[in-house]
């Protein structure tokens, strides 16, 4: 493969969103995955077929769509159900996403191609990609913002980060870690180094093809 092909993650309300912003500005293709989540559990999709045979039909609404309320009430308390559903969906959310990544390399075979997803580690999805970026922020800046973000009390919002692989873990497998804890201005500026080292290293690896 000629196009760059780089993971972009971390763990919630760290501000990832905002760093694979500032990468599709400066002109990377930048997919983000809860999309292709969204359409493997179309209606008719065999994601959706899937779930609804683990799941039951009481997680699909009249319409025949998902009911997402419902799926996230009986996985977000247990792991097990979780991992089940992880297991299930993740296969299909790949494959989608391998499929948009060679539609961008044909059309653009020197670009950077991102895919911002936050279990990439977890789901081993990770090692698809030529490097990884890792985004990171302080603990109590992570739950500050969740519990802004979201209207969740603090202990709430400590139970939604307990249940996600930690922070310190994620960047082990990093090649390029982003702090976004001192706010935007700082985040882009290092969002914009990590663009320059891709865009060096990309012309490298054409090199060698």
């Amino acid at each position: 493969m000629i196009m760059l092909r780089v993971g972009l993650t971390g763990s919630i309300a760290v501000g990832k969103s905002f760093v694979a912003s500032v990468l599709a500005e400066l002109g990377c293709q930048v997919l983000d995955a809860d999309e292709t989540a969204r359409e493997v559990v179309r209606p008719g999709a065999a994601g959706l077929a899937a779930v609804i045979e683990a799941f039951g039909e009481g997680v699909i609404r009249q319409d025949g769509t998902l009911d997402r309320q419902q799926l996230g009430s009986l996985i977000f308390a247990d792991e097990t159900q979780r991992k089940l559903l992880n297991s299930i969906l993740h296969p299909y959310i790949m494959a989608k996403q391998d499929e948009r990544l060679r539609e961008w390399e044909a059309e653009n075979p020197n670009g950077i191609a991102i895919v911002d997803a936050a279990l990439m580690i977890e789901s081993g999805g990770y090692k698809r990609f030529d490097k990884l970026i890792v985004v990171h922020c302080r603990p109590e800046v992570q739950l500050e913002r969740l519990m802004t973000r979201d209207g969740l009390s603090r202990e709430e919002a400590r139970e939604r980060i307990a249940s996600q692989m930690p922070q310190e873990e994620k960047q082990k497998h990093a090649d390029y870690l982003i702090d976004t804890s001192e706010g935007f201005a700082d985040t882009r500026r290092r969002a914009e180094e990590v663009y320059e080292e891709l865009r060096r290293f990309s012309n490298v690896k054409r090199e060698l093809v």
